[in-house]
């Protein structure tokens, strides 16, 4: 291989043919339908034999006195956590009179913020009458906490501020008794001196009262946070629905399995490599494809089916049948995951050339022994393996065998000079189909063309190798011979190379007098995606 030819080769092969991934996850699709399936049962089953628990819940309406029109929900926030610790668990125990430790009652039960000031509470139980008085219980333990720790912060702000009020008062004293004890005098130095005595006596009576108005204000404000705290939707059971439960679970487990389903097929697809698309089983064997046939249905197919499939059957045996008649040398089918459909078709094909005389088949396949088969047509003979030398060599010979792990690849010649793979698409690897195709090579034995045994629907691929070798029969003697323009046109270049008539070297051509060989160039690649054109 040239340089030239090693990059066109490296170019026209993507890191990933997404075309050939989608069709082996497509044909994998047993294995994810299954895993839905699966999923789904297991949902449905889950929310059958594991209901939810009893469950109650419950509004609390919180007051902060640091509420603002722009708070971005800190607070609420902050009380969310406060519910989760174990003083209100324990409080609420104890109202309960419950010896539940509070680490193991905390697990039972959430709380949730749903604007700045209201909080929901959400309980577990062993039964609906737990569940309410454990919401009964924990909304007011949440109450009174946050009662207390309000008058508290109100209580401890009032006598900050009293406080400061009575150190200003001292303050003032000390301000009144200067003033008293000067005498007057017409000294303009004692006279500043006084002025700003009095000036300072009016300051702290200014602080003084601001004081005893912002300690007025934290105790008014104390009962409305109160007030404001309150449990504004009494304790409820919820009720759960059995068959939402079931609906939503069974959805929730089929999403799942199809989606781990779909994954475990694709990676199952990149490991294992095996080539699905016509372009790459050809390309793999090194043998175009040159036909088909659909895999017979396992169960009782609809009248048109069942036409359809006997129609290509007939199809693939003429096919067949045609090939094997115009072989210079005894013909096998070799199989690739599809014995018991190269069974049937050499059971065809025996039957198509019954009228032609005689025919004995070697039968290499492992398994059932076609001799037994009640659709062996008569005149025909089936010899074993071991017996291959035994048939006559005036007889028409068909030969079975497989190319699956474990063949005896000595052995394949004696099955015939010339071989049609039979190779179930998505079967073999692609590093198998190259053992095949080597070791054909090695034992001589040529490759006439590749029936392909299920294959994928929406492949459009081409499965012709146009840059390989011609392996298409052609019976003994037989060239390729095709007159087109450029016959034409060779034509009137050797008439003009002559001085004879443009008619005459036409006629000459038509009537097959040989012609002067143009020179042998590569032959032109026809690129098989938009991709490999580029």
């Amino acid at each position: 291989m040239t340089t030239s030819q090693a990059v066109e080769s490296s170019a026209a092969a993507p890191l990933l043919d997404l075309q050939a991934l989608l069709a082996a996850v497509r044909r994998r699709r047993r294995l994810w339908c299954a895993l839905a399936l699966l999923g789904l049962l297991a949902g449905a089953a889950v929310a059958v034999l594991m209901p939810p628990a009893p469950a109650a819940v419950t509004k609390v309406l919180v007051a902060h006195r640091e509420d603002q029109p722009n708070d971005t929900g800190t607070l609420i926030r902050t009380d969310v956590a406060l519910l989760q610790t174990t003083r209100i668990a324990g409080r609420a125990l104890r109202s309960l009179d419950s010896a539940e430790r509070p680490e193991d009652f905390m697990r039972d039960y959430r709380g949730t913020g749903l604007t700045n000031n209201l909080l929901q509470i959400d309980v577990t139980g062993d039964s609906d009458a737990q569940a309410l008085a454990r919401a009964k219980a924990l909304a007011d333990a949440f109450v009174a906490d946050h009662v207390r720790r309000v008058q508290e912060a109100a209580k401890a702000e009032a006598a900050s501020l009293i406080a400061q009020r009575d150190r200003m008062r001292g303050e003032l004293a000390e301000v009144n008794k200067a003033i008293g004890s000067r005498s007057p005098e017409s000294d303009p130095k004692a006279s500043a001196s006084v002025e700003s005595l009095f000036a300072r006596r009016s300051e702290l009576n200014s602080r003084i009262s601001d004081f005893d108005q912002r300690a007025a204000e934290a105790r008014a404000g104390t009962p409305r946070l109160i007030s404001g705290t309150q449990i504004v939707d009494a304790p409820r059971v919820v009720r759960h629905s059995q068959p939402k439960a079931v609906l939503t679970n069974a959805a929730i487990g089929l999403v799942l399995g199809l989606v781990l389903g779909i994954a475990v097929a694709t990676v199952g697809t990149v490991v294992a490599d095996r080539p699905v698309l016509r372009r790459e089983i050809a390309a793999n064997l090194g043998a175009s494809v040159i036909a088909e046939a659909r895999s017979a249905p396992r169960w009782s197919a609809a009248p048109w089916r069942r036409r359809r499939t006997r129609a290509a059957r007939a199809r693939l045996t003429a096919t067949l049948a045609r090939t094997v008649r115009g072989a210079a040398q005894p013909v096998s089918l070799l199989e690739l995951g599809c014995a018991r459909g190269v069974r049937v078709l050499a059971l065809d094909l025996a039957e198509a050339l019954a009228a032609d005389g005689p025919l004995v088949i070697v039968d290499g396949l492992p398994g059932a022994d076609l001799a037994t088969s009640p659709a062996l047509p008569a005149g025909s003979t089936v010899l074993s393996g071991a017996r291959a030398e035994d048939a006559p060599e005036a007889t028409r010979r068909l030969g079975v065998g497989s190319v699956s792990p474990g063949t005896a690849w000595t052995d394949l010649r004696y099955l015939g000079g010339q071989t049609v793979l039979v190779v179930r698409a998505g079967h073999g690897s692609a590093a198998w189909l190259h053992t095949v195709a080597r070791q054909l090579a090695d034992q001589r034995v040529p490759v006439l063309g590749v029936v392909l045994i299920d294959p994928d629907p929406r492949d459009r691929t081409d499965g012709t190798l146009w840059d390989g070798t011609p392996t298409a029969p052609l019976g003994d003697g037989e060239r390729p011979t095709r007159e087109n323009g450029a016959d034409r046109l060779r034509a009137r270049r050797l008439a003009r190379q002559s001085g004879a008539g443009t008619a005459h070297a036409v006629q000459a051509v038509g009537e097959g007098q040989p012609q002067p060989e143009w020179p042998a160039g590569p032959a032109a690649r026809v690129p098989d995606s938009d991709q490999e054109a580029r």
